[in-house]
């Protein structure tokens, strides 16, 4: 009982302006799809990100309209805001529109690979709803 906080007119407005931490009762990420990191032989400095890029590390996605090449064009970056390369473009339709429809759309790492001049990461993409 020493939890329950009594209301009156002053903190019912600072409740209803963040007072109280709630939470949201239904958010929960969503998978939306599996695809490797497009791109990554065209970052300079993949070999130097690569050690740091581990499974399950976090990968911030920034739309790119203006992109000269593809007009759905996703970018992918680390915590640190570094260039990681692409969503592949027969992948980022959808995803697109939900970022312009104002879904946040995140990564994680799944796997990764050297092969070659080319480090493979896949990734595992959610949707927080």
């Amino acid at each position: 009982m020493a939890d329950i906080i009594k209301l009156d007119s002053n903190n019912i407005v600072s409740a209803l302006h963040g007072g109280f931490d709630l939470g949201k009762p239904y958010e929960h990420k969503i998978f939306l799809i599996e695809v490797h990191i497009a791109g990554t032989t065209h970052i300079e400095n993949i070999y130097e990100l690569e050690p740091e890029l581990t499974i399950g590390k976090r990968v911030k996605f920034f739309r790119e309209p203006d992109n000269p090449y593809d007009e759905k064009a996703i970018v992918l970056r680390d915590e640190k805001g570094n260039k990681l390369g692409y969503i592949p473009r027969d992948k980022n339709e959808i995803l697109s529109r939900l970022m312009d429809g104002g879904k946040l759309l995140y990564g994680t790492i799944n796997s990764k690979e050297k092969k070659d001049r080319w480090v493979k990461i896949t990734i595992q993409v959610y949707l927080d709803d």
